[in-house]
């Protein structure tokens, strides 16, 4: 009799260990029931700020003569920019440095013995800021005009800027969640299921690139200044549950 009820324990052991093994899979399949897909949105756009800088230079053994010429120069590239149609309020002007340079002499062995003052080097930075773009990209080729003139003129590349980014960010973040809404679908629809509730959303990080170009995009996300037509990119992963 002993015997048969050791029978009967194991053996209803045996099956109520089955019947959890079996429930703990089905539920771990049923946590397990998700899609996740990632979704591309891009937008092609022209810049509609440009920044333009440079920097101009007086130099001699004189700093009160330096400062002057400096101001001549300051006034003739005023006047330059107003004739161009670049308003006084988009033009500044940084605080003049001051440099004293030297010569350095040397000795036969190569080794520095003196060195010898040479004078002043004045040096002021300009900054031009303008919805303008094509205006402004200009002159920023036609700056021979200005050094023909006698000014001693540095120009920089223009920086482009596009002062909607706010709002196109928010329209690619949509194109990016329609993109991934609709390959879940698809993947779904393939695997015999349907998209249910949405689990999770991840945004990805938001590119700006050179359009047409072999630019690299970057973890950190890149954002190009140097090209006025460019291409933004973002991306979004959303988890699904299937069902």
């Amino acid at each position: 009799m002993k015997t048969h009820l050791n029978t009967f324990l194991i053996a209803a052991a045996i099956v109520i260990a089955a019947l959890s093994f079996s429930n703990a899979f089905k539920n771990r399949n049923k946590a397990n029931n998700s899609i996740s897909v990632t979704g591309l949105g891009s937008k092609d756009f022209v810049s509609d700020l440009i920044v333009w800088s440079g920097s101009f230079t007086q130099r001699s053994m004189n700093l009160q003569d330096a400062y002057s010429a400096l101001d001549k120069d300051r006034e003739n590239i005023k006047k330059y920019l107003l004739t161009k149609g670049v308003k006084s309020e988009q033009t500044i002007f940084s605080a003049i440095e001051i440099t004293k340079e030297f010569d350095d002499l040397f000795d036969r062995s190569g080794n520095k013995t003196n060195s010898v003052f040479k004078g002043y080097k004045l040096t002021q930075n300009i900054q031009i800021e303008s919805n303008e773009v094509e205006k402004v990209e200009g002159i920023s080729r036609q700056v021979s005009e200005l050094i023909n003139s006698g000014v001693e003129f540095y120009s920089n590349n223009p920086q482009y800027y596009y002062t909607k980014l706010a709002e196109l960010k928010i329209e690619m973040i949509a194109e990016a969640t329609k993109d991934a809404n609709t390959r879940a679908k698809r993947i779904a629809d393939n695997a015999g299921s349907s998209v249910g509730r949405l689990k999770n959303a991840i945004m990805g990080v938001f590119q700006i690139v050179a359009q047409n170009s072999s630019e690299e995009y970057s973890w950190g996300g890149s954002f190009n200044t140097a090209s006025k037509r460019k291409t933004a990119t973002i991306t979004v992963k959303l988890e699904y549950e299937t069902e």
